[in-house]
């Protein structure tokens, strides 16, 4: 099976250029606020569209539902919370 480099393939939406970015997503759910930083995918250079890797948008999912599990568990409801996704070196 041949692997294909998804920055190479056009933007499903608008046909534009694919980049390669790490991006801030936040979600709000009943008041609270949680954000996360440093996610890698690819961003659309026209129209901004964004793809992950295969079972990545699950993963982000599952992060953000975990933040907002501690957020309600620690009584953040007035503040947001934030995580970052460090990148090895």
């Amino acid at each position: 099976m041949k692997k294909i480099d998804a920055s190479k393939e056009p933007c499903s939406e608008c046909g534009g250029r694919l980049e390669r970015k790490h991006i801030t997503q936040e979600f709000e759910r009943e008041g609270v606020k949680v954000k996360l930083s440093g996610i890698a995918a690819l961003v659309c250079a026209d129209c901004g569209e964004i793809y992950f890797q295969p079972g990545g948008a699950d993963k982000v999912a599952a992060a953000a539902n975990s933040l907002f599990d501690l957020a309600i568990v620690e009584k953040q409801h007035k503040r947001s919370l934030t995580a970052r996704i460090s990148q090895p070196r």
